[in-house]
């Protein structure tokens, strides 16, 4: 009796246990599948497609030049015994910026002045006595000529004193100095270089192909790699008509707007002309772009699914790309992530 009474319990535990068994284990197959269902979803930065003005540009490199620079050199030889500016000082046209030894030159302009000083006045007496009938008119010519050379000679000499004292050609910042004192200099010889740093220029060298693009009076953005964080203005002031055999291009010359002065000649700028600007197009971030070999496409999102379009472009503008036919300002597109998709694709969208 004790048997059957121990038997039905054992039973009714057992198929107890058995119904609980078959509920966790449906219940683990409902959480697989929606484990599933995640895992099969692909995380995604995406982006809302934008509008506004795109532009075209033309970039290229170049390195800025001052319009107006100048050397300055000895216009007579001699020992350097002053200078009195030195590089970086801003001077003034006619400013004197070194002093020669002159003492040779000015006993030699003194001698000259004297030698005129005597054939002027002894043209002076011969002239009363030409008046008088005393001198031939043929010696008194001659006097006048020898006075004439001498005066020349005298106005060669004072000149040549005149250049013991270096001057400034242009006003602008002593870019250069290029002697010492001491120096013994010779005829033409460079002391200094003078640039004005207010007028920069850069020049441009564009393949002949472009040359419709560009026009007097176009404006330019210009990025030195020295001063990274600011842009200046610029604008083409002249191009010229001729292309150059060996390279096919042609020149553009630009002078940039540097109200700060903080712009140097010699500094390597990145230059971007607009040529064109397209008002109010559809625009996504160059990323979004699949560039494969006969087409283009980039990955919207609609519920939740990646979908694949094929997409005309037009305008590239650094991070932007114009796209003309494929997608509206209403959709969102992926920017990182795409690379691993296909059309169908579950995805998680985030920000990109």
């Amino acid at each position: 009796m004790k048997f059957w009474k121990y038997l039905s319990v054992f039973v009714l535990f057992a198929g107890s246990a058995a119904l609980s068994g078959c509920g966790t284990s449906e219940a683990s197959s409902a959480d697989a599948k929606a484990e599933s269902a995640v895992q099969a979803s692909i995380p995604v930065g995406v982006i809302r497609v934008q509008r506004g003005d795109i532009y075209a540009r033309h970039t290229g490199t170049s390195v800025l030049e001052a319009d107006f620079e100048a050397p300055v050199v000895a216009k007579v030889k001699g020992d350097l015994v002053e200078i009195l500016v030195e590089e970086g000082d801003r001077v003034k046209a006619g400013q004197v910026l070194a002093r020669l030894d002159g003492e040779r030159l000015k006993l030699a302009m003194e001698r000259a002045g004297a030698e005129y000083q005597r054939a002027r006045k002894e043209y002076a007496r011969n002239q009363n006595l030409l008046e008088l009938d005393l001198v031939a008119p043929g010696t008194f010519e001659n006097l006048r000529f020898e006075a004439e050379a001498l005066k020349a000679a005298y106005e060669i000499a004072r000149l040549n004193y005149g250049y013991t004292r270096i001057k400034a050609p242009i006003a602008g910042v002593i870019a250069e100095r290029l002697v010492k004192t001491g120096n013994h200099l010779q005829v033409n010889q460079r002391l200094f270089v003078i640039t004005d740093p207010s007028q920069l220029m850069l020049e441009l060298y564009v393949p002949q192909q472009n040359m419709g693009r560009f026009s007097v009076g176009q404006t330019a953005d210009i990025r030195a790699d020295a001063l990274p964080a600011e842009v200046f203005e610029a604008t083409i002031e002249r191009i010229s008509p001729r292309i150059d055999q060996k390279t096919g291009t042609f020149r553009v010359t630009l002078r940039i707007l540097d109200h700060s002065g903080t712009l140097r000649p010699g500094m390597f700028a990145r230059v971007a002309v607009v040529y064109d600007v397209h008002n109010d197009a559809v625009m996504v971030p160059v990323e979004a772009i699949l560039d494969e070999d006969i087409e283009k496409s980039l990955y919207v999102i609609e519920d939740g699914v990646a979908r694949r379009r094929i997409i005309e472009t037009g305008i590239t503008d650094r991070d932007m790309v114009e796209i003309l036919e494929g997608v509206s300002d209403s959709d969102t597109v992926v920017v990182v992530g795409q690379g691993g998709l296909r059309d169908g694709t579950l995805v998680t969208e985030h920000a990109g």
